[in-house]
């Protein structure tokens, strides 16, 4: 069995209401080994922290989206480093810009975005970007911030379900940043996504879903869900021309190693105990 990390989820959305259990059943029996279900908001926050405090498989992450940055404030930060130093809470994030849907104004957005960056830095956590149509403000306002930081070797965070191009991608993994693809890569025009999986080495990639969104193509029009990170991995596996196991080895050690999720090592002996434990859990609600 291949072992997969979806590095970027939203388990707390509706969609997911009525069989939460069962999607998360098929994901680890799928071979999906971890799941980052991703903050949105503060209520949002909150309720993947719950979700990774019921499933042995899904960690969290705390952060304030660019579409809800006009609800940024001083006490909003101060719930999100209290909530961040929750022991399964592996991220910051996701925050960034987003100039597509304009649901906040650029200014709030651009304050929002370096406030949570400065939070990922002072708790010591990576932080989870996502970028649309302000590819160079984004990649910007990280220069800025690594300047203050200092630049080293270490994985600062990660650019998800990226868009931009190879010389972005390029830039961003310069910076220390993994670049992660989701469903579109599987899409017939992602001409431009497939140059940037092609071109980077696997150890700056990470495969994810963002579901429920962004359904892959085999299964377009449908409901998203962590199982379906597979037919990502298996076009990333196309692309480079290696196996399924090569991708689903070097993502998986990505994640584990940005993320510190708990894989140990990514031994078999463990994602059996993992299983093991989902089920018994579910098992005894039921009881």
């Amino acid at each position: 069995m291949i072992s997969l990390v979806d590095s970027h989820a939203h388990l707390d959305q509706p969609e997911f209401d009525r069989d939460r259990d069962e999607v998360v059943s098929r994901a680890i029996e799928s071979g999906v080994r971890r799941i980052v279900t991703i903050g949105l908001d503060a209520t949002s926050s909150r309720e993947s922290i719950d979700l990774a405090e019921k499933y042995p498989a899904v960690y969290a992450t705390v952060g304030l989206h660019p579409s809800n940055a006009d609800r940024y404030s001083d006490a909003l930060m101060a719930e999100l480093r209290i909530l961040a130093r929750h022991p399964k809470v592996v991220g910051v994030g996701e925050t960034g810009l987003d100039f597509y849907r304009k649901r906040a104004t650029r200014e709030a957005q651009e304050r929002a975005f370096r406030a949570q960056l400065d939070l990922a830095a002072d708790l010591g956590l990576p932080v989870v970007i996502h970028d649309r149509d302000a590819h160079e403000q984004v990649v910007g306002i990280l220069d800025e911030w690594i300047a203050r930081q200092g630049k080293g070797p270490v994985r600062r965070g990660v650019m998800h379900c990226f868009s931009g191009d190879l010389r972005m991608a390029q830039r961003i993994v310069a910076m220390g940043f993994l670049v992660s693809v989701a469903g579109p890569v599987t899409y017939p025009n992602a001409k431009r996504l497939i140059e940037v999986v092609q071109s980077l080495p696997l150890s700056d990639l990470m495969v994810e879903t963002d579901c429920p969104f962004l359904a892959p193509q085999p299964v377009r029009g449908k409901r998203n869900e962590p199982a379906y990170v597979r037919f990502t991995a298996e076009k990333v596996a196309q692309i480079k021309g290696c196996s399924l196991e090569q991708v689903a080895l070097q993502t998986t050690e990505g994640a584990r190693r940005l993320f510190g999720l708990g894989l140990a090592g990514s031994t078999t002996h463990q994602f059996d105990d993992d299983v093991a434990s989902y089920q018994g859990g579910i098992e005894r609600e039921g009881e």
